[in-house]
């Protein structure tokens, strides 16, 4: 059965970002879609808590988490061509092997369901031992991140009641007792950018083997076949 971190004291806090994002009290923020595509990360009452910045390349894909006075948090950052979809998080907005906070990745190249790998660095642990994992379906927004391979619950994704979402994107997060909330939101937003780059992955392997007419590939591979 899993446990929430409701009952959690302060000496067992998960602070991975900085404890200036820890608070004693479980609380849910909401991620809103901008008209841009970037999203603003607010509180319940709607005061932007964190701003994103969308910083993609031809060979990289790059989120920047910043304050609500645009201080750069944390850099996400994914070569385009991994194959276990790998993202690394940076302090500030450094790509330097030194600034490296956490790490992610998927245990199968190929899964069904939303199942992600989280590993902190300088940290010794096993070969196949992650520090947290998400579980769920991003699809539907209902994912959970525990610690390690406990059943230890820091937080949970989940869609927003009907009447007050006036954007189908917007979702919201809950975070629990002393639990890093900069972290939560950045594995958040790997989620989210993870989702993104698999459509747009997915629409440009359509165009290779299909062509913008439907043909492509496809057609070559069949005129080869009964010509």
């Amino acid at each position: 059965m899993t446990q929430p971190c409701d009952q959690a004291l302060p000496n067992n806090q998960v602070s991975v970002i900085g404890s200036q994002f820890i608070v004693p009290h479980p609380f849910e923020v909401i991620f809103v879609r901008n008209p841009s595509g970037d999203h603003l990360i607010t509180d319940v009452n709607h005061n932007t808590m964190f701003k994103v910045e969308r910083r993609s390349t031809s060979y990289h894909e790059q989120r920047l988490l910043l304050d609500a006075n645009d201080i750069p948090i944390v850099l996400i950052h994914k070569k385009k061509l991994s194959a276990h979809r790998e993202w690394k998080a940076y302090k500030g907005f450094s790509t330097a092997d030194s600034a490296i906070i956490f790490r992610t990745k998927t245990p199968k190249i190929i899964q069904s369901k939303t199942n992600i790998h989280v590993y902190l660095a300088n940290k010794n642990r096993g070969k196949d031992s992650c520090d947290f994992k998400i579980t769920g379906s991003w699809s539907n927004k209902t994912c959970t991140i525990f610690t390690g391979d406990s059943s230890t619950i820091i937080a949970q994704t989940h869609k927003m009641e009907a009447a007050e979402n006036v954007n189908k994107d917007n979702f919201m997060v809950k975070i629990y007792p002393y639990v890093d909330y900069a972290f939560v939101v950045t594995l958040t937003l790997i989620l989210e950018a993870m989702k993104g780059f698999e459509e747009e992955e997915n629409d440009n392997i359509h165009q290779v083997v299909f062509g913008a007419d439907g043909c492509g590939i496809l057609a070559l591979v069949c005129v080869a076949i009964f010509t």
